[in-house]
C-alpha cells in the first residue's frame, strides 16, 4: 500500500475487516485468535502490521524503552488494542488515548470481540486527527 495513505483510510479497511471477522468466527473467542486473524487480513490487504509492538517512551527527559505494548500497529500510523470481553470501561478508553499521546500517533481503535454485535464493540479514539 501507498505509505501516504491516511489514518482514516486505514481505519475504514480495519473496521470492515474486523465486522467480516466478527461475522465469520462469532463473539467469545480469546483475543488471540482475533489478533493472528487480524493481523492477517490486514496484511493481505497490503498493510504492514505488527504485533505486540514496544513502544518508548520519554517522560522529565528520561528514555523508558518499552513502556507499552500495542497489540497490533497497521502501518506504523494506527494503533489497535483488542479485547473478547463482556463489555468496556472508561479505563480502557482511558488507556487508548494514553497510548496515543504518549506514542504520537493520531489514531487508535479498541476492538472489542465479545460484543453481541460488533458494532458495539468498536471504540474509535483521536490524538489530534481531522475527521474525513
Amino acid at each position: 500500500m501507498d505509505n501516504k495513505i491516511r489514518e482514516n483510510e486505514i481505519g475504514k479497511v480495519l473496521i470492515n475487516a474486523t465486522i467480516d471477522i466478527h461475522k465469520n468466527l462469532g463473539p467469545g473467542l480469546l483475543e488471540s485468535v482475533y489478533e493472528v486473524v487480524l493481523a492477517h487480513e490486514m496484511e493481505e490487504k497490503g498493510f504492514s502490521v505488527n504485533r505486540h509492538l514496544p513502544i518508548d517512551i520519554v517522560y522529565k527527559n528520561i528514555h523508558f524503552a518499552e513502556a507499552f505494548r500495542a497489540d497490533l500497529m497497521i502501518d506504523d500510523k494506527v494503533i489497535v488494542e483488542l479485547k473478547s470481553i463482556e463489555a468496556l470501561t472508561m479505563a480502557h478508553r482511558k488507556q487508548l488515548l494514553t497510548y496515543l499521546r504518549l506514542s504520537g500517533k493520531k489514531l487508535g481503535f479498541i476492538l472489542n470481540f465479545g460484543a453481541a454485535l460488533m458494532k458495539d464493540g468498536i471504540v474509535r479514539t483521536v490524538n489530534g486527527l481531522p475527521e474525513g
